[in-house]
């Protein structure tokens, strides 16, 4: 491409996120069928009898909580599946939506007013998520409940879930049930905007190789950071700095999960022989798109 041409390219990559699962009365029956299509659809209980208190048993909540944990792993090592590790910002969120399923007194995966499970999980965790996943249940314990979960296809496939390495348990006891969330998510290797830049930097002279071209010096500009943070504080590409930027460059602007791997769309100008430099700069933030956090990133070749 000759460096006198202007490109500006904007590659947003999507969080991928598992589908919800059906909201399910798992009590002594077996789980509902799938849900319609939609928003998640509210599951209706019947009423906890008024003569049961709600018990703030939070030991036996923990314990309850614990038993869980050790379910899924055993389940899960017998699937040959490695096993989900407890993270206390996924169990915080997973507590906080079981405390509102008994206010509610029903089952649901978003309340009217409540935010949606990528937003739940981004602000409790301090993780870098590409998908998450839910099971909700009312049952009497911990064996019962983790029972009827297998039982059902959809609850079960959560589970058993070999992308998923994280989970976030939440118990809350009303009289003699309980009130049961696992949030469920695959967590990614977090890295400082200084780590993101060099592994794209490495990414690009990468390709450079496999396009039997020379190797470019890297020269970070003074503003690339601040460029690529004005896109995560607007959350959008093309803000007026990388514009700028694209006056005198050729500029690729995207958004990424996976600062090793490079968009598709940066194969034809990292090839270009006219190239004789590179810069990067990069930012992370979570923001309403990505509410669990993403890498935003500027590179341009002059």
């Amino acid at each position: 491409m000759p460096r006198t041409s202007r490109l500006l390219l904007a590659f947003l990559l999507g969080i991928s996120a598992a589908s919800f699962e059906p909201v399910t009365r798992l009590m002594a029956s077996p789980a509902a069928g799938p849900e319609p299509s939609g928003p998640p659809q509210e599951g209706k209980l019947h009423p906890v009898a008024a003569t049961a208190p709600d018990i703030p048993f939070i030991d036996d909540e923990f314990q309850t909580e614990q038993q869980l944990l050790t379910l899924a792993n055993q389940s899960r090592h017998q699937a040959g599946i490695p096993p989900l590790t407890l993270d206390p910002g996924l169990s915080r969120a997973a507590y906080e939506h079981a405390q509102s399923m008994l206010r509610a007194r029903q089952l649901s995966h978003q309340f009217q007013g409540e935010p949606s499970l990528p937003q739940r999980l981004g602000s409790s965790a301090r993780l870098l998520l590409d998908q998450e996943g839910e099971n909700v249940a009312l049952d009497y314990d911990a064996q019962h409940g983790h029972e009827h979960l297998m039982l059902s296809p959809p609850h079960r496939a959560n589970l058993l879930n070999p992308a998923y390495n994280v989970v976030g348990l939440g118990v809350v006891r009303s009289g003699d049930q309980l009130y049961i969330v696992q949030d469920f998510g695959h967590a990614l290797p977090s890295y400082s905007p200084t780590e993101v830049k060099e592994h794209v930097a490495g990414a690009v002279q990468q390709k450079r190789r496999q396009f039997s071209q020379a190797q470019l010096q890297r020269r970070d500009l003074q503003d690339a950071d601040s460029a690529a943070c004005s896109m995560a504080q607007a959350d959008k590409l093309g803000t007026l700095p990388i514009r700028k930027l694209a006056e005198h460059a050729t500029v690729l602007s995207y958004t990424s999960l996976h600062p090793e791997t490079l968009p598709s769309q940066a194969n034809h100008a990292i090839g270009s022989r006219n190239l004789h430099s590179f810069s990067v700069g990069a930012c992370y933030l979570r923001t309403e798109t990505y509410p669990t956090g993403a890498y935003w990133i500027v590179l341009s070749f002059q």
